[in-house]
């Protein structure tokens, strides 16, 4: 697999970093104070759902 580039979160906070790459198919997630742990893949559709729910406020607390 190519080098990954990771890009952090605009709403990661001081104790809850993550990071997304994007890849062919979809997109990995992980938590960047553990970079080297567990990795969540998603599918391009599963994503793109994932990204209208949070810019439609959904996650907001």
């Amino acid at each position: 697999m190519s080098e990954l580039r990771w890009r952090k979160s605009t709403r990661s906070g001081q104790y809850n970093c993550v990071e997304v790459a994007l890849v062919s198919g979809g997109a990995l997630v992980r938590d960047s104070k553990a970079p080297d742990e567990t990795r969540v893949g998603v599918s391009a559709g599963q994503w793109r759902s994932f990204l209208t729910q949070v810019r439609a406020g959904r996650y907001d607390v």
